[in-house]
């Protein structure tokens, strides 16, 4: 059940948060915002994948 509902999310993500790895967003210079979107993205796809 958990895993499933990740993998949705994780589409919901893809379509509705900005890509940074294909704005070749600098890490080092991102705001906490942009850190706050790519963390959350990250967590849901390592549950979207175990």
């Amino acid at each position: 059940m958990t895993k499933k509902f990740f993998k949705i999310l994780a589409k919901l993500n893809k379509i509705i948060l900005p890509s940074y790895t294909k704005q070749r967003l600098d890490l080092s210079k991102a705001s906490k915002f942009q850190m706050a979107i790519f963390g959350w993205k990250l967590y849901v796809t390592k549950n979207a994948l175990d």
